[in-house]
């Protein structure tokens, strides 16, 4: 996202596509991290200070990972990241994300196309700005946009997330992939008690709710046919939404939240998300 998202067996590792990778277990897996700032937790402290535009910490998720497998972990993603940034350069300096990877990289994880089309940024500044022009009551966000959004997930951000994917496998044909999901930022209804956190129009939080969801859709079509393991939040991210309270949120809300960057991941929320990657790979 803009400003404004493990590893079984270090015994084996059964690749989706093409052979097989093997890591004894004086080997530690080689780990290559990508995606946005919802891999990056941009906001997440501590920072990482070896890159400062990419605004990453050293909390994140596969910081998590790599500190529970044991894995040598290479991370390279960066805020703000979209899918054209996996094969050209984001800013001066950093490289195309997967430059990182190679034949021996053994795990891949990444979070991409939430800033492509700046789906999660319009849809959210849009929505919040209708949501305080109406003062919370009807859908003005979705009576002026209508399907603009998932329209453009479908036009462009698929297409675009199975090229990323095969630019992927191309550079890394002996790893594990793995793709995350991004967990739920709204909930199903509206909740009176979010309007000053989160303020979009009661209309406006399914109507938000479903762009994700075709969001996450798009994500998850373009892994499985790439040969990537999609790691799907839906379920158990429900109820750890920008609504709900501080220790039970994983996802900081708009205004008078904890982090620098609103609608992201808190230091919770990235370790969920380790955590859930490592239960759906079967990683210990």
């Amino acid at each position: 996202m803009a400003a404004s998202c493990a590893l079984a067996g270090v015994l084996a590792l059964s690749v989706t596509a093409g052979g097989t990778a093997q890591a004894s277990s004086s080997d530690p897996l080689r780990y290559v991290a990508l995606g946005d700032s919802y891999s990056a937790g941009s906001g997440v402290l501590p920072v990482d200070t070896s890159n400062l535009l990419c605004l990453r910490s050293t909390a994140n998720y596969p910081h998590v990972i790599a500190d529970r497998t044991g894995a040598r972990l290479k991370d390279v993603t960066c805020g703000a990241a979209e899918t054209k940034d996996f094969t050209s350069s984001q800013y001066l300096g950093v490289p195309p994300q997967v430059n990182a990877l190679g034949a021996d990289t053994d795990l891949v994880t990444l979070t991409i196309g939430g800033n492509d089309n700046g789906t999660f940024i319009n849809a959210i500044t849009a929505c919040g700005s209708a949501g305080l022009l109406t003062a919370g009551k009807g859908s003005p966000c979705k009576d002026l946009y209508g399907t603009t959004f998932t329209d453009q997930i479908e036009k462009n951000t698929y297409p675009a997330l199975k090229s990323a994917l095969r630019a992927v496998r191309a550079k890394a044909p002996n790893a594990r992939v793995a793709v995350l999901g991004y967990p739920w930022i709204t909930p199903e209804k509206a909740d009176p008690s979010c309007y000053l956190k989160l303020p979009i129009a009661a209309g406006d939080v399914p109507y938000l709710r479903d762009v994700q969801t075709h969001l996450n859709a798009a994500v998850e079509r373009a892994s499985e046919e790439t040969g990537a393991v999609f790691v799907d939040f839906s379920r158990v991210s429900d109820g750890h939404d920008a609504c709900t309270p501080l220790g039970t949120r994983w996802i900081e809300p708009l205004l008078f939240g904890t982090s620098l960057v609103p609608v992201h991941p808190n230091a919770l929320g990235e370790r969920r998300m380790a955590e859930h990657t490592m239960e759906v790979l079967g990683l210990g």
